[in-house]
């Protein structure tokens, strides 16, 4: 089937500030960018509907959508709603769009799981919120739309699903709401040491989670050999009926909020590679907070998913798109390196394989067997 691509305007202009990461245009450059290359006809793009209070309810506590939609209307939040919701932080700040733009991030991956229904491929760069509490608002997530979507795959009769997260920062959120789901398979790839300093090695989320922190510099080989050696292997243990792919573009090497260091090449190779394990994949996006790189590298991965690829220079009127983006934050940002203005496609960022990671590897691997048992549970 044609993969689907789910997207909004809402995205366009709206921010969380102009001294959050978030301010940045992602979303809407993916789907300029998109289009700038002829990958995005009207055939292939759905507009995310907004998802209503009570759908939302399916994950989050009526309380706290609540005071989401008032912290909206007000533009303001006391003191007892802060500390009760996480509202009105400063990584969870109040801004203009703070409940309709989460809502229809969780409105388009709902929508993506009624579209995979029958089988197929979505992707929603809208998506990826992780870090969501069913009633507080955490790491700049309002809503956890990935939890929405697996919930809602689960409603449509599904009796396995996997969830796999390779964001530099840990899926806390998604975690903490598996807890004790016997039909899910959660894989997170993480940086160690970095925010929300979750998901040790041992964490194992009742049985029914594989985590693997990973150092400092993680480069396309190891990535490669985590793909081949972990993920790719207890994916086809669990034989889900679907994905849900987390593709935070935060872990390329020129994201300011973490310290890893692959190539967009790496999340275009883990998509393609889970297209071939269920016959329902939805790639969401997730963190990313350098403009250029999550726009190439999620418009990268769009194209992987439809086997279209450009080596090289793009066409001028993508670049155009590029050369529009602004980011004042960093020096680089002030005077961008050539080739995020005019290439999709990263060098590849190879290198050696250390110890520390393939022995993590091996210790997670010890424990496949309970995903075989999962499946055999949630069968």
């Amino acid at each position: 089937m044609t993969p689907i691509f789910i997207g909004s305007e809402i995205y366009r202009g709206s921010s969380y500030g102009a001294w959050h990461p978030l301010h940045i245009p992602r979303v809407s450059t993916v789907m300029d960018l998109s289009r700038a290359l002829g990958w995005l006809p009207p055939s292939q793009y759905r507009t995310s509907p907004r998802a209503k209070p009570r759908a939302l309810t399916l994950f989050h506590t009526p309380d706290y959508i609540a005071a989401l939609q008032q912290a909206e209307a007000t533009q303001r939040v006391d003191d007892d709603t802060r500390a009760r919701h996480g509202l009105g932080s400063t990584a969870n700040p109040v801004f203009p769009e703070m409940y309709r733009r989460p809502a229809t991030g969780a409105g388009g991956v709902m929508l993506a799981a009624e579209l995979v229904r029958d089988g197929g491929i979505v992707h929603v760069p809208g998506g990826g919120t992780h870090h969501a509490m069913a009633s507080y608002a955490n790491g700049f997530c309002y809503l956890n739309d990935p939890v929405l979507c697996l919930l809602s795959l689960r409603q449509l009769g599904l009796a396995r699903i996997a969830y796999v997260d390779i964001d530099a920062h840990h899926c806390d959120g998604v975690e903490a709401a598996l807890t004790g789901a016997s039909d899910m398979l959660m894989i997170s790839v993480h940086e160690e040491r970095r925010w929300p300093f979750t998901g040790a090695l041992d964490d194992d989320g009742g049985g029914r989670a594989l985590n693997l922190p990973v150092p400092r510099g993680l480069n396309d080989t190891e990535m490669r050999t985590i793909l081949q050696r972990l993920i790719l292997p207890a994916l086809e243990r669990f034989d889900p009926d679907a994905i849900v792919l987390q593709c935070g573009s935060d872990a390329i090497e020129e994201d300011p909020l973490s310290r890893l260091s692959l190539s967009n090449n790496a999340h275009a190779e883990v998509a393609v590679a889970l297209t071939a394990l269920a016959p329902r994949l939805i790639v969401l996006g997730g963190g990313g907070y350098n403009p250029w790189s999550v726009a190439r590298c999620w418009t990268r991965v769009w194209g992987a998913l439809n086997g279209w690829a450009v080596q090289g220079h793009i066409p001028e009127g993508a670049a155009q798109v590029l050369e529009g983006l602004r980011w004042n934050r960093r020096a680089a940002g002030r005077n961008p390196p050539e080739a995020w203005r005019s290439t999709l496609i990263d060098p590849p960022h190879e290198g050696p394989v250390r110890t520390e990671i393939t022995d993590r590897i091996d210790h997670l691997r010890r424990r496949l067997p309970r995903a075989r048992q999962l499946r055999e549970t949630a069968s």
